[in-house]
Formats: C-alpha cells, sequence, structure tokens
C-alpha cells in the first residue's frame, strides 16, 4: 500500500472516530463545565497515545525538535484547548445532529488556509470532491441553526476556525514523530484545562461520566488526533480536510442510529453528496512533470537500495549501512538532502511537492 492510500484510510478512520464523539459529548454537557470537560477529553486522549507509544515501542521518526515547540504551542493552545471549550459550550446549545453539520466548518477553513497561504494545490477533481462534500453539510443543516440557536453556532464556528488552523500548523510538524507530537498535544491541553477548572472551582461531573468522557477523549480525540497527523503527513492539509469533512456526516448518522434522532431526506441526500465526495478524492490521480528544488530535513521516510523511490537516494555513513539491509526498502529516520530533480508521478500536496502549477 501505498503512502498515499495509507493517508487516505488513516483520514477516514480520524474522521469517523471525530464524527461520533460529537454527538456523544452532546449528551453529557450538562454534567460538568465546559472546561471540566474538555479537560477529561484530552486526558482520555493523553492516555491513549501514551499507550500506543508503550505498545509501539521504538520506531524510526524524527523527534520533536527545540524549533517546532513554537508551532506545537500554538496548535495545543488552538486545537486542544480554545476549540474544544468552544465546542463543549456550542454542543450543550445545539441538537446533536445539527451540531456535529457544523463541524464541516472546520474543513472549508483548513482548506483555504492550505490553498491560499500553504501552497497546496487541489486540482479540478479535488475541488470538486470539496464541494460535494461542504454542499452535503450545507444540505443538512438547512433549517437546524437560527434563532436561540445563533450563540452555539458561532461557539463551534470558533471552534472550526481555531482547528483549521491546528491543522495546517501540524500539517507543517507531520514530519516528526505523530505519536510524541499528538501525546504533547493532548497533555499540554488537558494538564493545564483540568488544573484551571479545580482552581476555579468549576463542576467536574460523576465518576459515570468521568469515565464515560476519558473513553470518548480516548478514541475521538486521541487515536483520531494521531490518525489525522498520518493523514496530514501523507496527503497534505487540503485533501486532509476533505476526508474529514465526513466527520459530521457520520456523527448526524450515528446520532440517527444510536441516539434515535429522527432520519430525514437531507440527511440521505447528504449521503449521496459526500459518499461521491470521497470516492472521488480516493481515484484522484494528480500526474505531471514537476521540479524538485535542493532540500534539507529529517523525517521517517522509505529507502531503497534498488532505486525505486528517487526522492530519497541519498547517501549513508557508513557505520549507518553497517546495520542496515542492502537489498529491499527499509524504513528508517534521519536528516538528509534532497538533490535538484525533475521528473512526473501520481503525487500529492505533501512535504515534497509543494511546487508551483
Amino acid at each position: 500500500m501505498n503512502t498515499a492510500r495509507q493517508g487516505q484510510f488513516a483520514g477516514l478512520g480520524a474522521a469517523v472516530l471525530f464524527g461520533c464523539s460529537a454527538p456523544l459529548v452532546s449528551t453529557l454537557t450538562g454534567a460538568g463545565s465546559a472546561l471540566s470537560i474538555a479537560g477529561l477529553l484530552y486526558a482520555g486522549a493523553t492516555l491513549a497515545l501514551l499507550t500506543v507509544g508503550l505498545v509501539r515501542g521504538t520506531r524510526a521518526e524524527t523527534p520533536i525538535r527545540r524549533e517546532d515547540w513554537p508551532a506545537l504551542a500554538a496548535l495545543t493552545l488552538l486545537g486542544g484547548m480554545v476549540g474544544p471549550v468552544a465546542l463543549v459550550l456550542g454542543l450543550a446549545r445545539l441538537p446533536a445532529a445539527s451540531s456535529s453539520l457544523l463541524l464541516n466548518l472546520e474543513a472549508v477553513f483548513t482548506l483555504t488556509i492550505a490553498v491560499l497561504l500553504g501552497r497546496e494545490h487541489l486540482g479540478r477533481r479535488g475541488l470538486v470532491s470539496a464541494l460535494l462534500t461542504i454542499v452535503g453539510a450545507v444540505v443538512l443543516s438547512q433549517g437546524s441553526l437560527s434563532g436561540a440557536n445563533a450563540l452555539g453556532g458561532a461557539l463551534i464556528a470558533l471552534a472550526t476556525l481555531a482547528w483549521g488552523i491546528d491543522n495546517n500548523l501540524s500539517q507543517r510538524l507531520s514530519l516528526r514523530d505523530p505519536i510524541q507530537i499528538a501525546t504533547a498535544k493532548a497533555a499540554g491541553a488537558s494538564l493545564p484545562m483540568l488544573a484551571l477548572a479545580l482552581l476555579l472551582k468549576h463542576p467536574f461531573p460523576p465518576v459515570t461520566v468521568t469515565l464515560a468522557l476519558l473513553g470518548i477523549g480516548a478514541l475521538g480525540y486521541g487515536i483520531s488526533i494521531w490518525l489525522d497527523l498520518l493523514a496530514l503527513r501523507d496527503l497534505g492539509a487540503a485533501r486532509e480536510a476533505v476526508l474529514f469533512s465526513t466527520a459530521p456526516f457520520v456523527g448526524a448518522l450515528f446520532s440517527v442510529v444510536v441516539l434515535r434522532d429522527s432520519l430525514s431526506t437531507p440527511l440521505l441526500l447528504a449521503m449521496g453528496l459526500m459518499g461521491a465526495g470521497v470516492v472521488l478524492l480516493l481515484l484522484e490521480q494528480h500526474s505531471h512533470w514537476h521540479r524538485h528544488d535542493p532540500l534539507r530535513h529529517a523525517h521517517r521516510h522509505r529507502h531503497d537500495p534498488r532505486g525505486a523511490d528517487p526522492h530519497h537516494e541519498h547517501d549513508h555513513a557508513p557505520e549507518e549501512l553497517l546495520s542496515l539491509p542492502s537489498d529491499r526498502p527499509f524504513w528508517h529516520a534521519h536528516e538528509h538532502r534532497h538533490r535538484e530533480l525533475e521528473h512526473a508521478h501520481p503525487h500529492v500536496s505533501d512535504a515534497h511537492h509543494r511546487h508551483r502549477h
């Protein structure tokens, strides 16, 4: 399986987990304050990510570096604190299905920032795919976000803007160890929020609800963040946003099946639109002649001694070669230099393909 396909499955997995979490959280918002609930969600995420890190063991990845900390602090503040608190406050003011639909604004913000500021390229098929998924969300949201729900809608819009910025910052850090990035973000968000909630004497949920929030956070935030970072690494922020935009539909469908919300014609129509958008993106083949400028960086990559991957044909120190196979491809991580290269092949807007079109 190539890296782009792996990124697509990771992105869809992240969308499913996060999409199911929003309606579940909306049923628990009255059990505590927004700050305590958001802190518990990210505490669950931290525990899950620490467990995954222990089970996975050591792996060839590039760890977080000193120069990464400002971006990591910004995405932790925006994506780990501002976003979740605004989401919990918004969920308390909107029906479960309607609030799930508004989460699609995250795709709009992520796409806009990625294409206009991040130099990512979607292409015609990618843009049509994004349009289909976003139109599906608009169809679902008709008539459900007016009057008394305006404040709830504004709060969820703030959360999605914070996550849109977070996604683009995370894409810049995705060449580092995704588990390490996700764990640092989750822990950096949960500990200050829980400490502040205790200091301000905010109400905490009862034990049973606390355990439920930890479980929801473990899957819907922890594992979802990890999978999302893998998708950002392999696809770029724009394509990840298209896949992740299916999360609101997953949440709406989950609300119908599990929470017994009513099934509507708009929901069925949105299913067709979003399904078509995702299939179109999965079938995308973007290929043309392009030029790679010289580049020096460090990340996990696949080296093929047979020369099948021209992106990572670089020299290794003699001591490195002693422990590496010489007759088959292998994965490892180290600082390396990309030479200038011109060729054509199918590609997406990952870290190696931010070229002009």
